[in-house]
């Protein structure tokens, strides 16, 4: 039971400071953005359930591994992604660099791709429901590239 706590208090923290750190306000608003930019409003939902995912993932995975060894990799592959995840949104909204939150963004897509590959032993669902996190990081890398390039002043 505690695991399933663990997992939820630390979705929440996370949702919830990636909240608090975005700042959709005038600067963000005269970004000129890519034509395939979804709705602002999409954002949240989206990463609630992605978060949600993550979250029963890691119950999964800790579940799954066989013994402290096992539990310790599925602590720093969410640890690194957890911190990874929170440092975007100042780097894009706080400190207004598009530029260093794509290089950024790489690393966090490289920590979802590790969770992927590295949960697989534990847990193939847990696995599988890193997926579509790797999907949207993957778009969301593309677009703030695709800021970045239309808006070469900024970065």
């Amino acid at each position: 039971m505690w695991t399933i706590i663990v997992a939820a208090l630390l979705t929440l923290v996370l949702a919830g400071a990636g909240g608090l750190l975005t700042e959709v306000g005038p600067w963000y608003r005269q970004l000129r953005k890519p034509r395939l930019q979804p709705p602002d409003w999409l954002f949240g939902p989206a990463w609630t359930l992605i978060l949600g995912a993550a979250a029963v993932a890691g119950v999964l995975a800790w579940r799954g591994a066989p013994d402290a060894a096992g539990r310790t990799q599925v602590a720093l592959l969410f640890g690194v992604n957890w911190v990874l995840h929170l440092c975007w949104s100042p780097l894009f909204f706080k400190l207004k660099r598009p530029d260093l939150a794509l290089a950024e963004n790489a690393f966090l897509w490289m920590s979802v791709l590790a969770l992927v590959i590295g949960l697989r032993p534990y847990s193939v669902t847990a696995s599988w429901l890193f997926v579509p996190y790797l999907v949207w990081v993957s778009f969301a890398f593309w677009l703030n590239w695709a800021i970045v390039r239309l808006n070469p002043r900024v970065a």
